[in-house]
């Protein structure tokens, strides 16, 4: 019997691979380049040689063979701070147009500007540890004040008008400290100190350095300065007048916030200044006021030898600085101002109050604040408290401190000898 075959629907299919898809591509690709490298050698050559740049950057990064890329890293704005203010001192923030009156609590930022009166003084801590030391009737404009994550910092002021002491600490290889003086930019190396004046009225422009070295620049004139060099220019000179100053002698007896205790039942003291002797110098100028400003004075003394005894003294707190002269007259720069204070030696211990808040960190600079008794002086570290509130509260931000273990000390003393210290460690990293 013969077998029925039915029609039936036969499917044929065949498998393709991805395989093969990226191989015929690849293929078609080839064909492709051949065909443009005969019309077009010179563009396909090029063509290959930026794929194949970018193809080995690719699978370097995604291999984690590349190096990380390293562009300029973002500049980070800084704040400054206030560490002493003495008389009338106000400051402009960049973003207003008011004036405010300076506050141990007003942040200091780019674009703000910083006045002291006729009797005013203000010294002003940045972070990469320059100290500015704003004197009377001065003004100046913070440029910049930044630093980046590679610890790098940039510190820029423009004085208008005035004269300010500034003082560089030791910082990272990178940074830069400029002033600017009447278009002149005086870039400071580490370490060093200076002083600037600006007499726009009188179109007198000066740049001192009185410790290390500074680079001065202006109108494409470089001049390199040392210690006791300093340039002077008016702003139609051409060129920069360098000139060598005479150094001054240092202060050493009395020392600097030291008491000087006079017996009861005396009105006056009889004190001996002494200082370093100078080589060169003929002789010393020895003068005495109770302000740190010399607006009034109350001895101004020419002596050859390098101390003298001042008598009538009574009781008070003094300042005191010297120059010395040499053969022609020339005097030298003011020295630093020492303070001391007559007071009446107790018969008894004095009891005085001290109460010091925890310590606050702010990098390298500590607020330091607390109360004493109405009326007595606080020192912390050695240096004044500038102003202490009439119940006896006080603030106060020290100069940067270098990295380690660090002591600090706040001594409060009042009139009748009674003395107080308290003392805490720091570490700074």
């Amino acid at each position: 019997m013969a077998t029925k075959i039915k029609p039936q629907l036969y499917v044929a299919w065949k498998t393709v691979t991805y395989r093969s898809v990226i191989m015929a591509l690849l293929g078609i690709a080839l064909i492709f380049g051949a065909v443009m490298h005969e019309a077009f050698p010179k563009f396909t050559d090029a063509s290959v040689k930026a794929a194949g740049h970018f193809s080995t950057g690719l699978l370097e990064k995604v291999a984690g063979l590349a190096p990380p890329l390293k562009g300029p890293s973002a500049a980070v704005a800084q704040q400054a701070h206030f560490t002493a203010l003495d008389g009338t001192i106000r400051v402009r923030k960049g973003s207003g147009n008011s004036w405010i009156n300076a506050d141990y609590n007003v942040p200091l930022e780019k674009g703000d500007v910083v006045q002291t009166g006729a009797e005013g003084m203000a010294k002003i801590v940045f972070n990469d540890g320059t100290n500015y030391t704003v004197k009377q009737d001065s003004l100046i404009v913070i440029e910049e004040n930044s630093a980046n994550d590679q610890q790098q910092t940039n510190v820029s002021v423009a004085v208008t008008t005035g004269t300010v002491d500034l003082t560089t600490a030791t910082y990272v290889q990178g940074s830069k400290s400029q002033v600017i003086v009447a278009g002149a930019k005086a870039s400071l190396a580490p370490d060093s100190s200076a002083m600037v004046h600006n007499n726009p009225r009188e179109d007198s422009h000066e740049i001192l350095v009185k410790k290390g070295s500074g680079e001065i620049e202006r109108n494409g004139e470089v001049v390199r300065l040392s210690n006791w060099e300093k340039v002077s220019f008016q702003n139609d000179s051409k060129t920069m007048q360098r000139a060598t100053e005479i150094g001054p002698p240092t202060p050493i007896t009395p020392g600097n916030m030291m008491p000087v205790f006079m017996n009861a039942g005396e009105k006056a003291k009889e004190v001996e200044f002494a200082w370093t002797p100078m080589g060169n110098a003929a002789g010393y100028r020895l003068r005495i006021s109770h302000n740190p400003y010399f607006s009034s004075v109350l001895l101004d003394r020419k002596v050859e030898s390098p101390s003298v005894v001042v008598t009538g003294l009574p009781v008070g707190a003094y300042y005191w600085s010297i120059q010395s002269y040499d053969a022609s007259g020339k005097e030298s720069v003011e020295s630093e101002k020492n303070r001391f204070t007559i007071i009446v030696k107790a018969k008894e211990k004095i009891e005085l109050a001290l109460d010091i808040d925890p310590l606050v960190q702010h990098g390298h600079v500590i607020e330091v604040t607390g109360k004493t008794e109405a009326g007595a002086r606080v020192m912390v570290n050695g240096k004044e408290v500038p102003m202490i509130s009439d119940d006896g509260t006080f603030h106060y931000f020290t100069p940067p401190l270098p990295n380690g273990e660090n002591l600090v000390t706040v001594t409060a003393q009042n009139a009748q000898g009674g003395v107080n210290t308290h003392q805490e460690k720091v570490v700074i990293q």
